[in-house]
Parts: C-alpha cells; sequence; structure tokens
C-alpha cells in the first residue's frame, strides 16, 4: 500500500493521547493518523456500561477529542459491533495499518483476536501495544511456568522485573487522515437527564487526561505520606482517587509508577507511603494476571464453596442497599458515596 495510506488508532480503554503507545507507533510511521473510538455494546461477552461509567466516557471523550485536535487529529466516533465497524472505516480511509493498545479481559481478547484475523485477511497491518499495564500476564510466572494464585510472590516477582519504560514526548504537530462521517457524541445518550443523578459525581471528579495528573500530583504531594495508615480508614480521604482514571486509561500505570517512585528517594515517611503505593498499583495487575489466565473468574467464584452460599432472596432489602438505607452507617455511606 501506498506510503500515504493512513494508520488508525483504535482508542478503547487508552483514553490519553500522553504515554499512549499505540499513538506514540501511529505516529513514528509518518503515515496520516486517523483516531478511531468505537461504542461497542454488541460483541459477544461485551458487559453494558452502567450509567457512572456511561457519563464518564461521555466527557472523557470530549477531553480525548480536545487534546488531539491541537495536535491536528480529529477523533472519529463510531457505534455497533467493532469488527464490523473497524472494517467499515479501513474500507472508507484506505487505511493500510490499524494499531491499538490491548484489553485483557476475555471478552475483550475473544474480540480483539476477531479483529487481527479480520484486518490480516483483508491484506492490512494489525499491531496491538501494552497500555494498560506495568507487566502483561504472560511475562510473568511462578514456579515451573505457572500464573500466580497469590499477591505476595506475585509482588515479590514483578519488583525484580519491572522497569518503567522511558517517557517518550508525542509531537505538537501530527498528519491528519482524511475527515469521515463521525457519529455525534451527544447522540450516544449516555448521559443522564430524566432524573440528572450524575450532580454528585461532577461535584466529585473531573474527568480527562489533564484532571487525571493533576490528582496523581495532588495525591503524591499531599496524602503519599499518610497512605499506609489511612488508606483503609473510611473516615480519611486518603486514598489516590485514580481508579477511574486508569480504567478508562486517562493516565497510564507507567506513568503512575514513574511519578510515585521519584517519591522513594525522598526517604522517611513518604518513602514508605511512596512504596505502599506502588504495591497497591501493582494489585490492579494482579487482578487482570488472574483474569486472563482464570477467565472463569468473570462468572464464577475462586474459591467454590461459595457455590453453595445461601443467599436470601430480599427485592426490598436490595433497594435498601442500592439506596443507602439499610440501617448501617459504614455500609449506607459507602453506597451513598458511590
Amino acid at each position: 500500500m501506498s506510503a500515504k495510506a493512513p494508520i488508525i488508532v483504535w482508542f478503547r480503554q487508552d483514553l490519553r493521547i500522553t504515554d499512549n503507545p499505540a499513538l506514540l507507533a501511529a505516529a513514528e510511521t509518518g503515515r496520516p493518523i486517523l483516531p478511531l473510538y468505537i461504542l461497542d455494546e454488541e460483541s459477544p461477552g461485551t458487559r453494558p456500561l452502567g450509567g457512572a461509567s456511561r457519563w464518564w466516557l461521555h466527557h472523557s471523550l470530549e477531553s480525548l477529542a480536545a487534546n488531539l485536535c491541537e495536535r491536528g487529529l480529529q477523533l472519529l466516533l463510531r457505534r455497533g459491533m467493532a469488527q464490523v465497524e473497524l472494517s467499515r472505516v479501513v474500507q472508507e480511509s484506505g487505511a493500510a495499518e490499524v494499531v491499538w493498545n490491548r484489553c485483557y479481559e476475555p471478552g475483550a481478547v475473544a474480540r480483539d483476536t476477531a479483529a487481527k484475523e479480520m484486518l490480516c485477511a483483508a491484506g492490512v497491518s494489525a499491531e496491538s501495544f501494552n497500555g494498560s499495564l506495568l507487566i502483561e500476564p504472560w511475562k510473568i510466572e511462578g514456579g515451573q511456568g505457572a500464573p500466580y494464585k497469590v499477591f505476595s510472590p506475585y509482588w515479590r516477582r514483578l519488583r525484580e522485573l519491572y522497569q518503567a519504560p522511558a517517557f517518550a514526548e508525542l509531537p505538537q504537530s501530527l498528519p491528519a487522515a482524511k475527515e469521515l462521517m463521525p457519529d455525534e457524541l451527544v447522540g450516544w445518550s449516555l448521559l443522564p437527564s430524566a432524573p440528572d443523578w450524575a450532580g454528585g459525581i461532577r461535584d466529585s471528579f473531573s474527568v480527562g487526561e489533564a484532571a487525571a495528573q493533576a490528582r496523581l500530583a495532588k495525591f503524591l504531594d499531599d496524602t503519599v505520606v499518610d497512605y499506609p495508615n489511612n488508606r483503609n480508614r473510611p473516615d480519611h480521604a486518603d486514598t489516590s482517587r485514580l481508579s477511574p482514571y486508569l480504567h478508562w486509561g486517562e493516565i497510564g500505570p507507567h506513568g503512575v509508577w514513574r511519578a510515585a517512585a521519584a517519591y522513594l528517594d525522598k526517604g522517611g515517611a513518604v518513602a514508605r507511603g511512596a512504596e505502599a503505593f506502588l504495591r497497591e498499583l501493582a494489585w490492579r495487575d494482579f487482578n487482570h494476571h488472574l483474569l486472563f489466565h482464570f477467565p472463569e473468574l468473570a462468572v464464577s467464584n475462586w474459591r467454590k464453596h461459595f457455590d453453595g452460599f445461601p443467599w436470601r432472596d430480599d427485592p426490598v432489602g436490595l433497594i435498601a442497599w442500592q439506596q443507602g438505607r439499610t440501617g448501617y452507617p459504614l455500609v449506607d455511606a459507602g453506597m451513598r458515596e458511590l
């Protein structure tokens, strides 16, 4: 294919331009870049997004689109089964390559495998990268090549193996592919309207890449010193609050690690706090490790004796729990905060 044929960057749970391996790889080719996000609610194994996730996704896509625009690119939005929409965009754009950052849930692995096979059969190059984990599940093994099942030995091994990759700067201006007809984000109806229940989230979080970086910096400067003692205290706001940013990929784990590791050199309580935080960041990788090697965890109990757990059929009690009205203050406070 022509060297001027576009390259598609397929965004998924990596809604950032900084520290994004797939986007960096696309920039290095020199080809015109077509950023693409597909809202896929149809592929087998896809779990429907909850209301809060839909709210976050709307604002995260707005932020990503603005950041890409500053580099000269327009984010293309499409909705439908990923494999079908990806094929359409390849045909419409004449793209020669598609790149993306990997996802690790069982349904996502199946979706991406099918997409790669489809692209290769069509003569389109497809390459994926690690933009979401410190170490991917197949690159860290226990004794005799078996996957880890216990966190402590996993953490020790990760600490031995992991080296954060050097930061690579994305060019300020990128060549853009021709614009295609996009879906309108507002037409996806991701935001609540009747009623608009999202006031609490709006008051608690700012969405997007810049907000993620600011949240990390504030946590490390103000809170990490007390993190080992206070992270399990529900009456203290001493957690990082980075979970939604990491989930949607508005910040990457390598960047978080590099920033936190810099505080290890400060010594004393700050260093102990940074080490405790890095350990918790590795818990996120460990859970992906388990889900990748034991995909039945998505639908089955890890310990089989819980299969006989005596669940209570209590619709009224369920609603009370969902609304934070059980009468147990700690439970209700947690549910209301969610």
